[in-house]
């Protein structure tokens, strides 16, 4: 077991809210908050920020605890529940006073959240110092050393850890390990296609409306635009400026904000201590942007440079594009940071990154390491599962497609219903396109989950939502 006061910060989206003057849920996982946020006109109105919250009035909304439940917003491939996690940590942990989750309000800026992080780490590392001091037990398996701070942050909650360390430099020398699980370091490509909402959908639906419409008031989500070049512009690539943000429907004023942040992270933020990323690969991944008439293009490439920042070209003086893959939200190269020795890479998607069994064992060896600890050994496995981002109509046939390899033998996939685990369908796949392809029919509206296993690889999954026909427009 470990002696240290861990600290579970969770990604966007990953914490309930609540009405801080009713308490009526605002987010978090219940059959009518889910059909309310993306069926109704104004499910989501409560979330939007308002002008008075970023004028710094931020305590109209509480953040109460972590989501316990999966939920699901399109564009992210659905948002896992972080219960696994914790547990995980808390087994590792000498009592459960050691472990504190932090949920934070994720509408709003990183910075703002990160300010929150380090005051409540702060406090929870020098109440668990005080109970060792007054148990003999405690204070025997400390004798070696004061407890100290870990960190074990998911996706957006690495940047606001990153930020909390930033202002509060104090807690660096308490701080013992940062774990990040796909955090996006550089920004998140898809970030722009959220911003876009349907404008590339010639069938749109009601969530990606919606999931527009709230994030282009959240500083929360600027703050997760790409910090790098990624706008394809043919024989260029530019960075997002705050005046292309905004011209695709994001905010001009939110993104001018997120780009000094990120800029003032880059260049003067410290390494995180003892920092292990854990990075998703081999899932298809949005890389870079092409923009054409106001709607935003997904490139599933990212485009290389020399250590002075001049772009690589090819013959033709075009610049060279790689297929770099990801976690399916963030690229490989934006979640990882530091050096190789301290990144393990999963075939995993994002949400999922939190709760698979393989990074959760990682998560649980960090915790208890005596000796540096470089990851665990990874096998060979590269299957990637592609699913509808925008949600898909219940009781029409709609195609999955899995990456990766050609062949489907060995290789199950089944789909449950996320609510009740009761299982609803095994796809049958077969060669196509390079890779294999299913199709599936949902029976009904509701949350689902898609499961992808092979014996030579980690399990891939991934949440889709099933939308009634007549919230099809």
């Amino acid at each position: 077991m470990t002696q240290d006061a861990v600290v579970v910060v969770p990604g966007i989206m990953g914490s309930e809210l609540r009405d801080a003057e009713t308490g009526d849920l605002l987010w978090g996982l219940s059959v009518r908050l889910l059909e309310r946020a993306w069926r109704r006109g104004d499910g989501l109105k409560h979330l939007h920020v308002t002008p008075e919250e970023l004028d710094g009035h931020t305590d109209r909304v509480r953040a109460t605890c972590l989501l316990a439940k999966p939920a699901w917003a399109p564009f992210l491939l659905g948002i896992e529940p972080y219960a696994d996690l914790v547990w995980t940590v808390e087994e590792a942990a000498a009592a459960p006073e050691a472990v504190r989750a932090f949920p934070y309000d994720w509408r709003l800026p990183v910075e703002h959240n990160g300010a929150l992080l380090a005051a409540a780490a702060r406090q929870h590392l020098e109440q668990w110092r005080a109970q060792v001091e007054e148990n003999a037990d405690l204070r025997a398996l400390c004798e070696d050393r004061a407890p100290r701070l870990v960190f074990v942050a998911h996706s957006m909650g690495g940047l606001v850890t990153r930020a909390a360390l930033a202002g509060e430099q104090d807690l660096i020398p308490d701080t013992r390990a940062v774990v990040t699980l796909g955090t996006p370091f550089l920004g998140a490509a898809k970030t722009a296609i959220i911003l876009n909402g349907d404008r590339a959908n010639p069938t749109p639906t009601l969530p990606p409306r919606r999931m527009q419409a709230l994030a282009a008031t959240l500083p929360g989500v600027h703050d997760l635009l790409p910090d790098y070049r990624c706008l394809d512009e043919g024989l260029e690539v530019a960075r997002l400026s705050p005046e292309t943000v905004g011209a695709i429907g994001g905010s001009k004023e939110l993104a001018a904000r997120a780009q000094e942040f990120q800029t003032r992270m880059r260049t003067t933020a410290p390494a995180l201590p003892g920092h292990r990323a854990v990075v998703g690969v081999a899932q298809p991944t949005v890389q870079s942007l092409r923009i054409e008439n106001g709607i935003v293009r997904a490139r599933y490439e990212a485009f290389r440079a020399y250590a002075d920042g001049e772009l690589r070209r090819n013959a033709d003086g075009v610049p060279e594009r790689h297929d770099r893959a990801g976690d399916g939200t963030v690229y490989r190269d934006s979640a990882s940071i530091g050096t190789p020795a301290s990144m393990t890479y999963l075939p995993v998607q994002h949400g999922a990154l939190a709760k698979h069994s393989t990074a959760l064992r990682y998560v649980h060896a960090v915790l208890t390491e005596h000796d540096e600890h470089l990851g665990p050994p990874m096998g060979a496995g590269e299957l990637g599962l592609v699913l509808p981002e925008e949600g898909v109509p219940a009781g029409q046939a709609w195609t999955l497609h899995v990456t990766g390899t050609t062949s489907p033998a060995g290789v199950i996939c089944h789909v449950v219903d996320a609510a009740t685990g009761r299982a609803i369908a095994r796809p049958r796949l077969s060669g196509r396109d390079g890779g294999l392809a299913a199709q599936v029919t949902l029976p009904d509206a509701g949350l689902y989950r898609v499961g992808l296993e092979s014996g030579g690889s980690a399990a891939v999954t991934q949440l889709v939502l099933a939308i009634a026909p007549e919230d099809v427009d």
